[in-house]
C-alpha cells in the first residue's frame, strides 16, 4: 500500500493520520453525541428518511415521517403505494416526485429480492434500486452500528478544505478517509463533519476564526478557499451535491433518479 494519498499538503500517510486523528478528537469534543438525527424505529424507516433528507432539513423530514410511517409500514406497503398519495405526504421535503419514485423502487427491490427484509451488508444494500454507498453507509452505521464513511456534500467539502483528500470523487474521498481515521470512528466522524459543515464550515462564508479545527486545517489561512479548491460557494468548493437515494442528476436539479 502506497505511503501517500496525494494530498494537497503532500503529507506522508503517517503524518496525515496523526493530523486526521487530532481533527477527529477535536470534533468529538465539539459534538460529543454523534447520532443520526433522522427519527426511525427500524432500518427500513432510516432508509426512507435518508432518501427524504436530500436537499431538505432533518427537522422537516422528522415532521413528515410520523404520518408517512403510519400510512405505510412495510416495504410492501410502499411498493404498492399510489404514487400521487405518496407524493402528497412527502411534498414538504421537496423533489417529492423523484423521492417517491426512489422510495418505491427501493421498496420493490426489497420485496422482490429480499422478501421485504432489510439487508445488513454494503453489497446487498447496493442491490436496492437507487441506493448508493452514501445511503447504505447511513443505514449501516446509523442502525446496525457497522462503521462506514458517509460522504455527503458537507463531508466532501470539508474533507477537501481539511486536505484529507486530493479528490473530488465521493468514492475516492470515502477510501481516503477510511485510511486516515480508525475504523470504529468512521460513522461518528462523518456525522461530526456534517454537523460542522452545517454550523461553521458552510459552503459560503465559512467562519474559520471560530472553527475548532482551525489549527489543524490548511484552509484556515485561506478563509476556506485554498488554492486546490474554488472560492467558497463555488461548485469546486462545495462539491456537486447529489440526491440521496436517487440515481442521476444533481440535488439542485434532481431531474432523474440517481444512486445516493
Amino acid at each position: 500500500m502506497p505511503d501517500s494519498l496525494g494530498l494537497p499538503t503532500r503529507e506522508a500517510l503517517p503524518a496525515a493520520r496523526v493530523r486526521a486523528r487530532k481533527i477527529a478528537a477535536a470534533l468529538s469534543i465539539r459534538y460529543p453525541q454523534a447520532r443520526v438525527p433522522l427519527r426511525h424505529e427500524n432500518a427500513f424507516q432510516l432508509l426512507v428518511a435518508t432518501i427524504l433528507s436530500a436537499q431538505c432539513t432533518d427537522a422537516m423530514v422528522n415532521r413528515v415521517t410520523p404520518l408517512l410511517f403510519q400510512r405505510y409500514r412495510t416495504p410492501a406497503d410502499f411498493a404498492a403505494a399510489d404514487p400521487r398519495e405518496l407524493e402528497a405526504l412527502i411534498r414538504p421535503t421537496g423533489f417529492f416526485r423523484q423521492k417517491a419514485k426512489a422510495i418505491m423502487a427501493a421498496s420493490r427491490t426489497l420485496v422482490e429480492r429480499f422478501g421485504g427484509e432489510m439487508p445488513r451488508t454494503m453489497e446487498e444494500l447496493l442491490q436496492l434500486e437507487g441506493v448508493g454507498r452514501k445511503t447504505a453507509n447511513v443505514v449501516l452505521g446509523g442502525y446496525y452500528g457497522i462503521p462506514g464513511v458517509v460522504v455527503d456534500t458537507h463531508v466532501r467539502r470539508l474533507s477537501q478544505r481539511l486536505a484529507l483528500t486530493g479528490s473530488d470523487d465521493p468514492d475516492v474521498i470515502e477510501q481516503d478517509l477510511m485510511r486516515l481515521i480508525p475504523r470504529q470512528e468512521w460513522s461518528p466522524f462523518s456525522l461530526r463533519l456534517i454537523f460542522l459543515g452545517r454550523e461553521i464550515c458552510t459552503a459560503r462564508n465559512p467562519r474559520c476564526p471560530a472553527c475548532p479545527l482551525n489549527q489543524f486545517c490548511p484552509s484556515a489561512k485561506h478563509r476556506g478557499a485554498p488554492p486546490w479548491m474554488g472560492r467558497p460557494g463555488s461548485r469546486a468548493a462545495a462539491g456537486r451535491p447529489s440526491v440521496q437515494g436517487t440515481r442521476r442528476g444533481s440535488r439542485t436539479a434532481a431531474a432523474r433518479p440517481r444512486r445516493g
